[in-house]
């Protein structure tokens, strides 16, 4: 099954932001170099030297797996080699192979790409520190750890956040018949950093016993992913997922005019399929020789057919139910979860058609007929352009309700009847850009990735903010990581923010906007029309 083709996506959809416990006895967290002043610590495979920040230190580019270089391209992750000396941990490594982008400029060929970083605060606490994991974004084809800078999070809330590079497109969602680990190679990717997370926390003054896993966009769909997946058990204790439910499904014509609709998940006969396809395509017809064929081809080849491989798999050993299914059913890690999504997410993808065929309410009235049919009428009344401003924006309003935010109500609905779930709604329509076109008849308001630069340094750099949107970022902050820490996501000074009621006719989320009031709760269902559309 094709996910979208290069056409139709443009890479600013894709990316979801701009650009941009050691062996034996456990080293004392973040020990000092004598020799340089820079931090040393030991790991499971070696020493690595950071780098001292002041009030945080940061260790970038370590190893979690072996290179998946020749006859380890589409195969389960591998132990990183152990090394002699002390490894530089200066610099992030490689970002996994793919095309250039806003946020990777040059693209990458480099399958050597299987690093982490960390960032820990300065601290002469004795008693370990909750830690988080974050997997980025990027639509399953671009993206990379290095990325985020997290020392907001990691100073403010006192956590430690390691960021992690995992294979993309064609080397990690590939399969093919009778090839192990088919479409699930970047998702095994991150269960082996969450493993080394497990080992070597403690080195870096973090509780391998208070790991939270956390993510947006396809880092949010991995994580309900991981959260679904057995052997994911006992690798972390909490959850974050931004604006990748596992129940998010994309109807007809919702991304681009043409497009049928689509998951972020589909079959293992499915990839196995797209698989002999693409074998085809890039000479590698012959099926007794195709994956040595295949594994024989250069990076910059394969990349070729890295469209055809935007999805994750179900199916597999790794994750053998639909994510949405095994939400139903209740199958799935009983951990905490903090889930939401953004007030305005499809503004960004409406944005990008804007460029090239602007809508009009002409084509936004056959828009709504070629999608609904004889629902057209009555969503044209709900939707219309005079209530919303302008065609686009109510296109995009429609789509941000049926594609994000009653989607994701329904998941936090299937996960509170099992666990501790707290819903949220990110809603600064002045939030900064973050390099998604612009139109004056569309403004982007809180859209897809907006809420990033309110927990990290994208690509290094301080959003500029208000005074107003400082406030918020540190509240959202606090918020997070106080539920890193304790599973609940509050605090003193904070507004109380109360669990999602699985049976409450309207289950309340947190709006999080900026200013007097501007954190409060909202029905979501109402805010978005939910009763007009199919939840879950």
């Amino acid at each position: 099954m094709r996910f979208l083709s290069r056409r139709l996506l443009p890479p600013v959809l894709a990316l979801g932001l701009t650009s941009v416990v050691c062996l034996g006895a456990p080293a004392p967290p973040a020990a000092a170099s004598e020799a340089s002043g820079r931090p040393l610590v030991a790991t499971e495979a070696g020493l690595v030297r950071g780098v001292d920040h002041g009030a945080y230190r940061t260790f970038a580019g370590i190893p979690y797996a072996a290179p998946p270089v020749g006859a380890l391209r589409w195969r389960l992750p591998a132990p990183a080699r152990p090394w002699s000396g002390v490894r530089d941990a200066g610099r992030p490594g490689s970002p996994c192979p793919q095309a250039a982008s806003h946020e990777v400029h040059g693209g990458s060929t480099n399958e050597d790409c299987l690093y982490l970083n960390v960032t820990a605060p300065r601290t002469d606490r004795h008693r370990p520190l909750p830690v988080v994991v974050w997997l980025h974004g990027g639509g399953f084809l671009s993206g990379a750890g290095s990325s985020y800078d997290a020392h907001r999070m990691a100073e403010r809330g006192n956590v430690v956040v390691v960021t992690l590079n995992y294979r993309l497109g064609i080397f990690g969602d590939f399969g093919y018949p009778g090839l192990a680990g088919s479409g699930d190679f970047g998702l095994a990717d991150q269960q082996a950093a969450l493993r080394w997370v497990q080992r070597n926390a403690t080195a870096f003054g973090g509780d391998r016993h208070n790991v939270t896993l956390a993510g947006e966009s396809a880092g949010g769909m991995s994580t309900c992913t991981q959260l679904t997946s057995p052997s994911a058990a006992g690798l972390f204790a909490k959850a974050i997922v931004q604006s990748g439910p596992c129940t998010l499904d994309f109807g007809k014509n919702a991304v681009y005019p043409g497009v049928a609709g689509f998951s972020p998940w589909t079959s293992l006969p499915a990839v196995q399929s797209a698989g002999r396809q693409a074998a085809g395509t890039l000479g590698c017809a012959q099926a007794s020789r195709a994956l040595a064929c295949l594994r024989a081809k250069p990076a910059a080849e394969l990349l070729r057919a890295n469209q055809d491989f935007q999805q994750v798999s179900y199916g597999t050993p790794l994750v053998p139910r639909r994510p949405a299914s095994a939400l139903r059913d209740g199958r799935f890690h009983r951990v905490p979860v903090l889930q939401g999504s953004n007030r305005d997410e499809m503004r960004a993808y409406v944005a990008a058609l804007q460029q090239n065929q602007p809508i009009t309410a002409e084509s936004y009235r056959a828009l709504l007929r070629d999608t609904f049919g004889d629902r057209a009428g009555r969503l044209a009344a709900v939707y219309s352009p005079t209530a919303y401003g302008t065609p686009a924006l109510a296109w995009a309003a429609l789509n941000t309700d049926r594609v994000f935010a009653c989607q994701t109500l329904a998941a936090d609905r299937l996960l509170a009847a099992h666990t501790p779930t707290y819903a949220y709604e990110f809603a600064d329509r002045d939030a900064p850009g973050i390099g998604y076109p612009t139109s004056p008849q569309l403004p982007l308001g809180a859209a897809h990735a907006t809420e990033l630069p309110y927990l990290f340094d994208l690509g290094g750099r301080h959003a500029s903010f208000t005074g107003a949107q400082e406030a918020l970022a540190a509240d959202m902050t606090d918020y997070w990581t106080a539920f890193a820490r304790n599973g609940a996501p509050g605090g003193r000074g904070l507004a109380p923010w109360r669990p999602v009621s699985a049976g409450a006719a309207a289950p309340y989320a947190q709006q999080l906007d900026t200013g007097a009031g501007g954190i409060h709760r909202v029905d979501l269902a109402a805010a978005h029309h939910c009763r007009l559309w199919p939840q879950g």
